[in-house]
């Protein structure tokens, strides 16, 4: 028998099939797994074999992030990146040192100070205004989402330059924050975001590569071998960077599995979907896939644009007349995911309240009674509300729940900006997991970073846990909602065989069998050995796409 290229020995595999069966050895030759099982592997050892020991620790599948954002996460780790902070006064800091350390070199659109990833639990009502960041830019526009990509935190120059004043109407599908008199703050919410970022130069194809080969290597080094790309076109700061993917997968610098999800422009209809079709046959090639079309239904709870079925409360228990925004229409979502359906288009939903989960999954039922039941794998992502009875739906229409398990717990945004605001009994309705799973629903798994950190072993800590994960804890709280807790095993099964089954990658990726791609991540510990408060310490050593390297800690 022919000698295996790579051997993993003496230690536990967690393989993620059918049956969660485990190994301790598993061979790789021509960037396939040929041999998955115990002692026996090591007969595939010769003298060129690589040997790797798993002693003290797993073998899993390589992760797979069913909703993520590499390159807008890239182009923050290259410009002002707010994430390493977590206070006004901090985020100031770091604004006022990278405006320093890059001033404008007249080049066009060089005086514009871009970035992001502030979290809205830092400012009161999780607005920032621009009378503060006037303090270190008064003379610079600055344009700076934040961690979710619902909101921007602008300065004065910035709102001049756009022409915002307490005379500019909201957009239908946004809000300016305003003070008392109408006068804009410096918070503009969704589609407001445009009002400025419209001004922003795009940036170059060159700088697009550079963020996205940068986005690569941090997923990588989590042990994220394939990923789905929920924005493929222009939204916010970020434009069409489907040309990019394209020239990557074209030249080999694309080592990651991906599926795009081509944006679904709600500022137009139905006239989009031919589009929709170029563009997926034109960026399509190699390990890029534009075979998805992503729906954002509604916006987020913290700012009050997630659709709700009944009004936000005011904070003191008293209903509003603020119910959220559908930012598609109903009966234009109805039509239009059969239509995708019918042509072959997996539909990706961003679907935050309850009244968004319930139109998505009506959408999809639409599909079903035009089309019949085909093999779209459709999936809904966030899920952070969702009513009772739409909870069988989701194994009924064949939808999966495409989770952010990060953020099921508490911390000063779910405590301060959101609970208050929906209160009794939708509070209650948040993230449900486990019902989800008691249902039979498929279960999937996504970061959003660069909303979130993009580590699977955070982010299944909070699932098993419902706390947040050593590191990323923001306070001393309880569990969150205990009862919707998931287990380890089917939290790591939702993060690679789920996720491949969602990005359509199941027949080759997810799990470790024989035939299927060696992708494959290494983690310093067995988590099913240690307590679960510690799952969320575990670390990627070592990351492999189809058998090759693309990953290596310092200390692997």
């Amino acid at each position: 028998m022919t000698d295996a290229e790579l051997v993993f020995v003496g230690g536990a595999v967690f393989t993620a099939d059918a049956v969660r069966s485990r190994a301790t050895g598993v061979a790789v030759r021509g960037g396939r797994i040929v041999a998955v099982g115990g002692d026996d592997v090591r007969e595939l050892i010769g003298a060129r074999t690589e040997v790797v020991d798993l002693r003290g620790r797993m073998l899993v599948p390589g992760f797979q992030d069913a909703h993520v954002h590499p390159v807008s996460g890239g182009l923050e780790l290259l410009r002002c990146d707010l994430g390493g902070a977590s206070t006004e006064e901090e985020y100031l800091q770091t604004v006022a040192a990278y405006a320093a350390s890059h001033p404008p070199t007249g080049a066009e659109g060089s005086e514009w100070v871009l970035g992001g990833g502030w979290a809205m639990s830092a400012f009161p009502g999780g607005t920032p205004t621009a009378a503060a960041l006037d303090r270190v830019l008064p003379d610079r526009p600055a344009f700076l989402p934040n961690r979710d990509g619902h909101g921007a935190w602008v300065n004065s120059e910035a709102l001049r330059r756009a022409g915002i004043d307490r005379d500019t109407p909201d957009p239908a599908d946004g809000r300016i924050e305003r003070d008392a008199d109408g006068h804009p703050t410096g918070t503009l919410h969704e589609g407001a975001m445009s009002l400025v970022n419209r001004l922003v130069a795009d940036p170059s194809p060159a700088f697009l590569r550079e963020a996205l080969l940068a986005g690569q290597r941090y997923l990588h080094s989590f042990g994220i071998t394939a990923w789905q790309d929920a924005i493929i076109g222009d939204y916010s700061d970020l434009v069409d960077q489907g040309e990019t993917y394209r020239q990557a997968a074209i030249d080999g610098t694309l080592t990651g599995r991906v599926v795009g999800a081509l944006w679904w422009d709600r500022t137009a209809g139905l006239e989009q979907i031919p589009s929709l079709v170029e563009r997926r046959e034109r960026f399509s090639h190699g390990r890029f896939q534009a075979t998805s079309v992503k729906i954002m239904q509604d916006g987020v709870a913290e700012n009050f644009t997630a659709a709700m079925l009944e009004p936000y409360h005011d904070g003191h228990g008293h209903p509003t007349d603020n119910s959220g925004i559908s930012f598609v229409a109903p009966e234009i979502l109805n039509e239009a995911v059969p239509q995708l359906d019918a042509l072959g288009f997996q539909v990706h939903f961003h679907a935050i309240g309850d009244r968004a989960v319930r139109e998505c999954l009506d959408a999809v039922e639409h599909a079903i009674a035009r089309n019949g039941r085909g093999d779209g794998r459709h999936h809904i992502a966030h899920l952070q509300v969702i009513h009772p009875d739409d909870i069988p739906r989701f194994r009924r229409l064949g939808v999966a729940a495409n989770m952010q398990s990060l953020w099921a717990t508490l911390e000063p945004q779910m405590v301060d900006l959101t609970l208050p605001f929906l209160g009794a009994p939708r509070d209650a309705w948040q993230y449900p997991f486990g019902d989800l799973l008691r249902s039979g629903a498929v279960l999937a798994a996504g970061s959003d970073w660069s909303v979130s950190t993009p580590d699977p072993m955070a982010a299944i800590h909070t699932a098993v846990n419902r706390q947040a994960a050593p590191g990323h804890e923001e306070g001393d709280y309880e569990p969150f909602l205990p009862e919707q807790a998931i287990d380890l095993a089917t939290s790591l099964t939702a993060y690679t065989a789920g996720s491949a089954w969602v990005n359509h990658l199941d027949d080759s990726t997810g799990t470790i069998e024989v035939g299927k791609a060696a992708d494959l991540a290494l983690l310093d510990r067995d988590p099913f050995e240690g307590p679960a408060d510690r799952i969320g310490a575990t670390r990627v050593l070592q990351t492999f796409v189809g058998g090759v390297r693309v990953h290596a800690a310092d200390d692997a």
